[in-house]
């Protein structure tokens, strides 16, 4: 991996600031492609690169294993989780039934000044990716985990936006790689939220939905062999 530099010049902090910069080198790293999924984690040439001892790196990877974006099998070396079918579609399916009720109580419970905020942050980003596209920059701005913390659950909220968030952020920035994808996803964040500020929860909730559902089918075919898409579909009732 390329682009980590150093993270500071105390070589024996293995679970204090030094574990976590690394952590966040490398989360960064999954999260922008610089470490593929499979690839191997090996601790001692990130420790050289990084200029710390393998403390902090074990740590680092220790704590991504807590999250599942890091993988390791006994006698076997750590590995960057793969993005599989069948852990793709059972994510995409919470993710239909929870950010879609997500959806449905944020429209109930946001106030005008809020969707106002919101509306206005959607451009911006939109504005910036147009104005950025090629720059490898983090975004800051995350529709979804917006639309999650509106709706006030805690429970769907810590479902979400704990740890299981970082491994739905790999899997959704699969699906949104191509550009036809992310133009098409921001027509549907602006269609969502056009209904959220209708005040009509119910389409709302199908929106967000349906939205979710195309991400997961353009991720499939993008991404997977197998004819999976069929069980990602919950239209059934």
């Amino acid at each position: 991996m390329q682009d980590g530099g150093r993270v500071a010049t105390r070589k024996d902090d293995s679970e204090g600031p030094l574990a976590n910069q690394v952590f966040d080198h490398l989360l960064d790293a999954i999260y922008q492609g610089r470490l593929l999924p499979g690839s191997v984690v090996n601790e001692v040439a990130l420790a050289q690169e990084f200029g710390v001892s393998r403390g902090p790196v074990r740590e680092a990877v220790r704590r991504l294993q807590g999250i599942q974006l890091i993988t390791r099998e006994p006698y076997l070396k750590a590995r960057v989780v793969s993005l599989s079918a069948e852990s793709a579609l059972e994510l995409f399916q919470m993710r239909m039934a929870l950010e879609g009720m997500a959806c449905n109580l944020a429209t109930r419970y946001m106030s005008d000044d809020e969707i106002a905020v919101l509306l206005s942050e959607l451009e911006q980003d939109r504005h910036s990716q147009i104005l950025g596209e090629g720059n490898a920059r983090p975004r800051i701005f995350d529709f979804h985990e917006r639309i999650v913390r509106a709706s006030r659950n805690q429970r769907i909220i810590n479902t979400l936006c704990g740890d299981l968030y970082h491994l739905l952020r790999i899997y959704r920035r699969h699906s949104g790689t191509v550009l036809e994808r992310k133009d098409d996803a921001y027509a549907e964040h602006w269609q969502i939220l056009r209904a959220i500020k209708a005040r009509d929860a119910t389409l709302a909730e199908s929106l967000m939905r349906s939205h979710i559902e195309r991400a997961a089918n353009h991720l499939f075919e993008n991404l997977m062999d197998e004819p999976v898409r069929a069980g990602v579909a919950t239209r059934q009732g």
